[in-house]
């Protein structure tokens, strides 16, 4: 069996240096990449700011609007609360998601950040999924891994399949081998490419900034959508993958 994963900076659903609202042509584009599961970061929750300032806001959170009629199930990890709304991450999925819980894995007040971890059950399959959104500074991102090396360590079987995705924020590639020798999990790209996929910024990618980790997964192949229309939508290119169950 196969599954198709997408993990996308959505930009709270504006264009590069906030110049435009882009969540309708967002929608439009995650459907043409036809995935079963979806990891966003920088997802809105509620903003009624931009509800009534702007006309063609969703009226529903950012996560429902784009997993309505195509993804049935979703979560949302609330990362960044303030006066006018709400940000995190998100998983969509075509698959039952059983469990859902979101951690706080914040280094300092000023970076608010979170993993969001969900268990999807097919009827063949139980796999873990966690969405990632790192913080900048490179003391906080190697706490913030240990924080999420230690969450799957205690919590998920060593022999289920595991997908973790998302902005890692890690231009220096520092992640992968710790991740490998913890977890036993490997970058899809690298698998692929032996390389991490550039995808920042989204017209013409010099940094590795996005990740898809597997473990239990034969990989199949992997693309990285940049330049036009996505560079239009987020200044993070999209990657996806299409994996098989081992």
């Amino acid at each position: 069996m196969k599954l198709r994963i997408a993990t996308y900076n959505i930009h709270k659903g504006f264009s590069h240096f906030n110049r435009r609202m882009m969540v309708h042509e967002l929608r439009r584009r995650l459907r043409i990449l036809n995935a079963d599961l979806v990891f966003l970061q920088e997802v809105h929750g509620e903003n009624p700011h931009h509800a009534l300032n702007m006309p063609d806001w969703p009226t529903e959170p950012q996560y429902e609007f784009l997993a309505d009629q195509v993804w049935p199930d979703f979560a949302y990890g609330r990362n960044a609360v303030y006066e006018h709304g709400d940000h995190g991450n998100a998983i969509l999925s075509r698959y039952p998601i059983v469990s859902a819980e979101n951690q706080d894995i914040s280094d300092h007040r000023f970076e608010q950040r979170g993993l969001l971890h969900c268990e999807v059950a097919g009827e063949t399959f139980h796999l873990h999924c966690l969405c990632v959104h790192l913080g900048l500074l490179a003391r906080g991102r190697r706490r913030q891994l240990t924080a999420l090396i230690e969450r799957v360590q205690r919590l998920v079987p060593s022999t289920a399949p595991l997908i973790v995705a998302g902005d890692f924020n890690d231009w220096h590639n520092k992640a992968g081998q710790y991740l490998l020798d913890a977890l036993g999990i490997t970058d899809v790209f690298h698998d692929l490419h032996g390389r991490a996929a550039l995808t920042y910024p989204s017209g013409m990618p010099l940094l590795r900034l996005d990740r898809i980790y597997a473990r239990g997964f034969r990989v199949c192949r992997g693309e990285v959508h940049h330049g036009k229309p996505w560079s239009r939508i987020s200044d993070h290119a999209v990657l996806s993958a299409e994996l098989e169950f081992l």
